[in-house]
């Protein structure tokens, strides 16, 4: 198995133990945003070609690199971060109404 897919599996494991141990609203949001970097760079290790060359070279193009998948993670990386923003924004909203971030004094106090 390649290299960059064990550290990106062993980063989306981090992630998803950060999002499972995390008290705070605020940590849970940077673990899902870690989590959403270590997907992406999962996917372009498995869109990788050895000596790829680029798709805009005139030349050879029998080991030209799909574009496709750089495109669909971009796209990935602005709802990612339009996402987080509007996590961060209801964090805001949540911290007012209870005066606290932690999951579980928020739960106590709605229950």
């Amino acid at each position: 198995m390649d290299f960059r897919i064990i550290m990106s599996l062993l980063t989306a494991a981090l992630g998803l133990y950060g999002l499972a141990m995390s008290k705070n609203i605020i940590k849970s949001i940077i673990c899902l945003q870690i989590m959403e970097s270590a997907i992406v760079l999962l996917y372009l290790s498995f869109a990788d070609k050895k000596n790829g060359i680029s798709p805009i070279h005139p030349g050879n193009l029998t080991n030209m690199v799909d574009p496709l998948p750089q495109a669909l993670m971009i796209t990935t990386i602005i709802i990612g971060s339009a996402i987080s923003a509007l996590a961060l924004m209801i964090s805001i909203k949540i911290y007012h109404h209870y005066e606290t971030l932690n999951w579980q004094e928020i739960m106590e106090k709605d229950g």
